[in-house]
């Protein structure tokens, strides 16, 4: 009797995971600010504590350590000028969505990040990219993660589920909302690493307590091969991690991941960020990546 799709499906999965594939890093183009002025001196998520000192020189050692690697791995790094007023600017993954050589802004829920919106667009518009300033309250991406052709797209404490619409319509993309719903994974690339975003492979890991009963279900289907990370690792922030299809810069303390990732052929490296931690983020907030073909300038 022939076996069914399932039966199929179910041996093709058994095969990846006894011999995982070969994994090959794809030269990425990123942006990235300097944390100049860094501080913590408001609280807009649960990781933040105004009454706990911050060291800025640390911060920036740490930052350049992450960039400094991403440089040894081939990436194309570019730079935003920080702003004295705005010490969250850091973490560039939430100045703006990216896609094609077309921006949309950011637009944030909290007052004290909105000047970072018009700041990165300004950076993209003088540089010949087609902007859209967004009238729905999104965090780029921070919230929206192109993976298999699709925007997965978190909302439920920053991004508003009208934005995701807005997201469709500017990029041309299908959105998969996902609703998160624990507040220490206020951004979806705080609950989930795009490991392989290429539409043959299109593999994440994920935190399931950080998304809603009904997320989880959309997720496991869309992605039944998916890592699913423990809670340890997760509250070590360990998916907010950024990869190149085979390294995976992650948080030192997400040890069990890492051993994860290491099982499925993706070589880890662990970068500290810890201070800035303390602004909610570790390597993916500090990291927009210019997923463009068509800009001038830009690195496919």
């Amino acid at each position: 009797m022939a076996p069914s799709q399932e039966d199929a499906a179910t041996g093709r999965r058994a095969r990846r995971r006894a011999e995982p594939p070969a994994r090959t890093a794809t030269p990425r183009h990123y942006l990235m600010c300097r944390p100049d002025h860094f501080t913590v001196s408001y609280e807009i998520n649960p990781w933040m504590d105004a009454s706990l000192p911050t060291d800025r020189d640390l911060a920036v050692a740490q930052w350049q350590e992450l960039h400094d690697l991403y440089v040894s791995l081939g990436h194309t790094v570019e730079l935003i000028d920080p702003v004295p007023d705005l010490p969250d600017m850091v973490f560039a993954a939430n100045g703006a969505t990216v896609l094609d050589g077309v921006v949309l802004s950011a637009h944030f829920h909290h007052e004290e990040r909105r000047g970072e919106g018009p700041a990165y667009l300004h950076w993209f518009a003088e540089r010949g990219y087609e902007t859209h300033t967004a009238t729905e309250v999104n965090e780029g991406q921070g919230d929206v993660l192109l993976v298999g052709g699709l925007l997965l797209a978190g909302t439920g404490f920053r991004t508003t589920l009208a934005a995701h619409a807005e997201v469709q319509e500017v990029l041309g993309r299908p959105v998969i909302s996902l609703s998160l719903v624990d507040p220490h994974f206020y951004h979806l690339d705080t609950a989930l690493t795009v490991l392989d975003g290429s539409e043959e492979r299109a593999e994440i890991a994920y935190y399931p307590a950080a998304f809603s009963p009904g997320s989880q279900r959309v997720l496991r289907r869309l992605f039944p091969d998916a890592l699913t990370v423990t809670a340890e690792d997760a509250a070590a922030l360990g998916l907010n991690a950024v990869s190149d299809g085979r390294h995976v810069v992650v948080s030192p303390q997400a040890v069990t991941y890492q051993e994860q990732l290491r099982e499925r052929g993706f070589e880890p490296i662990p970068v500290d960020t810890s201070e800035l931690l303390k602004g909610g983020g570790g390597a993916k907030c500090c990291t927009l990546e210019l997923c463009t073909t068509s800009t001038p300038g830009a690195v496919a």
